[in-house]
């Protein structure tokens, strides 16, 4: 997960839609979907950050099919599509997370990207957790298991930068784990922008769309 040191307040009309989904006084699920590159973790560890306990975040890459399982079903090339994922997997914790029961502790997988691989159990959410922040891709993609996902939860967020600065943070992280210039290049162009074409598609079902820039 994005380190949660050093961020900076989260502006106050963030602030004022957090404080609309916790005004209900049970545990919410918010949502926070965009593009390969959009920030969404790094937005997701800024509101961990400022709400301190009362959230956790359990990122929807936790259940990144495993790269041995990946290249059994010959998807390795298409790793980071709606199918490479266990989408039933993730319904269904999102399910166990909206019924958590008092003094439950529930465990949610986390994606390394060191490894590239998930790990399970990496991520215990409290019952007493008011908001549970999910990040991720296809919150809002009408196909499969996915199209489940958005009823599940309280409110989805569409995050939206330039698009320039998000190919360039595209382009960055895959170089810092190990691509060359043009292997990211190239990977970006036939796996991450394919994706992001989808992802957009579900932009009008968004709650909200934030423009976000770091």
């Amino acid at each position: 997960m994005t380190d949660l040191k050093n961020y900076p307040p989260i502006p106050e009309a963030l602030q004022q839609q957090i404080d609309r989904l916790l005004a209900s006084g049970r545990r919410c699920l918010l949502g926070l979907v965009g593009a390969p590159g959009a920030g969404k973790s790094t937005l997701a560890a800024a509101l961990q950050q400022q709400l301190g306990e009362l959230a956790q975040v359990v990122p929807m890459d936790g259940f990144h099919l495993a790269n041995a399982e990946l290249q059994r079903l010959g998807l390795a090339g298409r790793k980071g599509a709606p199918e490479t994922f266990d989408s039933a997997g993730y319904v269904a914790l999102l399910r166990r997370l909206r019924q958590q029961q008092p003094h439950e502790r529930i465990y949610a997988p986390e994606f390394l990207r060191e490894l590239e691989e998930p790990i399970a159990g990496a991520i215990g959410v409290d019952a007493q957790t008011r908001l549970v922040i999910t990040e991720g891709n296809y919150l809002l993609l009408e196909q499969g298991h996915w199209a489940e996902v958005a009823g599940l939860l309280d409110a989805v967020w569409y995050v939206e930068p330039d698009e320039p600065l998000r190919l360039q943070r595209l382009l960055q992280r895959h170089m810092a784990f190990g691509r060359s210039e043009q292997a990211a290049r190239d990977w970006i162009a036939s796996t991450d922008e394919p994706n992001a074409r989808l992802i957009e598609a579900s932009r009008p079902r968004a709650d909200w769309v934030l423009r976000w820039n770091d």
